[in-house]
């Protein structure tokens, strides 16, 4: 999976998450301050992204995401790594 396929697939799954419209998200977006996530929001999505990729996400790892591209980058590294 390559970064613009795990963007999209995280951009499709906050955007439904955070009920924003799809072109609010993007790479740049600061998850907390700009798209309103709180920690169980993030936590929920990369539960989403586990299950869907079987990725296991450190939950010590929450704390880094800041920005969209902050998991996009993370998790294209893990899928990397298990592939």
């Amino acid at each position: 999976m390559n970064n613009e396929t795990m963007f999209s697939e995280v951009r499709r799954i906050l955007a439904k998450q955070l009920r924003k419209d799809v072109e609010m998200v993007t790479m740049e977006s600061r998850i907390k301050e700009e798209l309103g996530a709180d920690s169980l929001d993030i936590l929920q999505l990369l539960m989403k992204i586990e299950d869907d990729y079987g990725i296991v996400i450190p939950d010590e790892k929450l704390a880094g995401f800041k920005t969209v591209s902050d998991i996009v980058e993370f998790l294209d590294a893990q899928k990397a790594a298990n592939a």
